[in-house]
């Protein structure tokens, strides 16, 4: 039996002004199924998940290309 799938989510590389998003949502909503499209504004909890993420990764990578480093961390 082939499972149903109620809708999904689409995530931009960077953040859009919502006036030039708007052709984006217009282009969706062409789509055959879409019954609506949906936005969803920038708050201060995605600057604190992205800066987390980014000092995640910066801290990973500081590990590979100075191990040294790392460990006087």
């Amino acid at each position: 039996m082939t499972d149903r799938v109620k809708g999904c989510w689409v995530a931009f590389e960077k953040d859009v002004r919502d006036d030039d998003v708007q052709g984006l949502v217009d282009a969706i909503l062409q789509l055959r199924g879409v019954s609506a499209v949906t936005t969803e504004k920038v708050k201060a909890d995605d600057f604190i998940a992205r800066s987390r993420v980014k000092r995640e990764l910066t801290e990973k990578l500081i590990a590979v290309i100075c191990p040294d480093e790392a460990e006087r961390r």
